[in-house]
């Protein structure tokens, strides 16, 4: 949820195909197949940052996840949304339900197993897919329920617990904070991944972090707030602090060099059972 985001290094991977699940511009996802699957692949749907009100798919995906994901045998898709002060965060993680909504009736045709599908988003996208994964009132209003994910992977969000946050967290997110949330605590409560994480959630979760102190401290709060509410929780925390730490656990995610890689790709095996 840091101020600024690191931009995309590197051209968009080709082979995408581009689908709209709202009549809004912004309402678009890419999509990109798995590679030399057999059978219907399971499926990765990544949610991107920007503090609520800027990003896209096309500059915050990162340069690895598009071309990783589909090698590892997993279809791969990318989302756009609506952005504040447009629309609500009400209405963004409305868009994240949309937008797999959009897949799953595409599933045939894009060779997507829809028993099988993982959100992960960073930085403000991270608290989008938590939130979606602990409310599911968002999925409900698709069509969709919690059965229809397997999993969730929010990446080094900090704003889980919203007036937790706004309370503690840095001065210079402040005004990104109360333009996204506002001043109502009963709506800042409703919009905290953490404070909705009773029973029943999305069944497993993996949480990961770089050492920026905020985002530990309420990516470990929200882990046991799910803990208690009965699901499995994994951790992984790597090295890298402030805004360079975190946009580069974004930036650097699918290269098989960094060590996120690999503790992502053996969570996507346990919970896909491939």
């Amino acid at each position: 949820m840091m101020q600024r985001m690191g931009a995309d290094e590197g051209p968009k991977a080709p082979g995408s195909e581009t689908i709209s699940y709202g009549s809004a511009p912004l309402q678009t996802l890419d999509v990109w197949r798995a590679a030399h699957a057999k059978g219907a692949a399971p499926l990765v749907v990544f949610v991107h940052g920007g503090g609520w009100k800027r990003g896209s798919k096309d500059n915050a995906t990162g340069r690895y996840k598009a071309e990783h994901y589909p090698a590892a045998g997993y279809a791969f898709a990318s989302i756009d949304y609506r952005l504040v002060p447009t629309a609500t965060v009400e209405q963004q993680a409305a868009d994240v339900a949309s937008a797999v909504k959009a897949l799953v009736d595409r599933a045939d045709a894009l060779g997507i197993d829809r028993r099988r599908i993982v959100l992960m988003g960073h930085s403000a996208g991270a608290h989008l897919v938590a939130l979606v994964g602990t409310d599911e009132r968002y999925l409900r209003a698709a069509g969709l329920s919690f059965a229809d994910i397997a999993g969730v992977i929010p990446i080094d969000g900090a704003a889980y617990d919203v007036p937790g946050q706004m309370k503690d967290g840095p001065a210079v997110m402040q005004a990104t904070y109360k333009q996204a949330f506002g001043t109502d605590p009963a709506r800042q409560a409703k919009l905290s991944p953490t404070l909705q994480a009773v029973a029943p959630n999305a069944p497993a979760f993996l949480l990961l972090y770089v050492q920026r102190p905020d985002g530990v401290r309420q990516a470990k709060a929200l882990g046991a707030a799910l803990e208690a509410g009965g699901r499995k929780v994994e951790h992984g925390s790597f090295p890298g602090e402030g805004l360079q730490g975190h946009g580069e656990i974004n930036r650097r995610l699918g290269d098989p060099s960094y060590a996120a890689t690999g503790a992502v790709d053996a969570w996507l095996k346990r919970v896909f059972g491939t």
